[in-house]
């Protein structure tokens, strides 16, 4: 080839890699959101505790892990509960003193998390504060006090159960009992006023498909005493709206962390708190 004769351009680079590197990250993208949404449907799910009616057990600032398996599957155990399940399946009962998930009642829309305390045909009232199933009275033990530190997202709900200690941090002292049910299930529960306004109940009959939950809070739980009202108690809870069981305490913050502060991310854990199971 002279000088005089023109060099020829390089030959246009080769587009398919580029588009094979597309076209993998989509897939693994694609798989990945597959993988998230089978593993949360009919799996396991995260879960954080917004309130304190299921306290001593759980507090504000407790994330868990809600097993999805127990109960079967309906559309609430999906996403958004997007209705791809018709009824449920595999459907099975809950056993009394699960700590379960479900979708409260009227809306079926908000998660709730409560204790099972009965089941279809079961009689449940509250006489003075101690519960009663099927007329036999629950046993119910007067044990050490409920002790909860005073932090960012916990307070206590009344001046009076609050005591400071010699180094100035304060905590919640709650009348805190051990309940026994029928069935041989024991559990703790915080009841600070025996002669509440629903300490004392008519007899509630549990219809058929439904279970009666109650918060281990007895006075600051919208739960199954209360009629199903928006945002003030749930009533009896369709068996279809089970979401999951508590299986295990994953993480818990007093609320103290800032995201600008990356060392408060762990001086916030409640470390003694992880772990526990249900």
């Amino acid at each position: 080839m002279t000088e005089d004769t023109p060099s020829l351009p390089d030959p246009a680079p080769d587009a398919k890699p580029q588009k094979q590197k597309e076209d993998s990250f989509f897939a693994f993208l694609f798989k990945l959101a597959l993988f998230v949404f089978i593993l949360r449907s009919f799996i396991v799910a995260p879960f954080s505790i917004p309130s304190e009616s299921m306290v001593p057990r759980l507090l504000v600032g407790d994330y868990l892990i809600v097993a999805k398996w127990p109960y079967g599957y309906s559309k609430h155990s999906l996403p958004f509960s997007i209705p791809l399940i018709p009824g449920r399946i595999l459907s099975s009962m809950p056993e009394p003193g699960d700590v379960a998930v479900f979708k409260a009642p009227p809306g079926n829309q908000v998660d709730y998390i409560k204790r099972v305390i009965g089941l279809p045909g079961d009689m449940i009232q509250m006489k003075a504060g101690v519960l009663y199933i099927n007329d036999q009275a629950v046993k119910k033990e007067r044990i050490e006090d409920a002790v909860i530190p005073v932090s960012p997202n916990t307070g206590c709900e009344a001046a009076r159960f609050e005591q400071r200690a010699s180094d100035g941090s304060s905590a919640c002292h709650y009348p805190r009992f051990r309940e026994t049910l029928p069935n041989g299930r024991s559990y703790d529960i915080v009841d600070m006023d025996p002669a509440g306004p629903y300490d004392t109940t008519d007899i509630y009959t549990v219809p058929e498909g439904h279970f009666f939950a109650m918060g281990d809070n007895r006075d600051h739980s919208a739960d199954s005493r209360f009629p199903a009202v928006e945002g003030q108690g749930i009533s009896y809870v369709p068996v279809e709206n089970l979401v999951g069981r508590a299986m295990v305490m994953v993480f818990s913050t007093d609320g103290s962390a800032e995201w600008v502060k990356p060392w408060t991310w762990f001086t916030a854990a409640r470390w003694d708190r992880i772990g526990g199971g249900f």
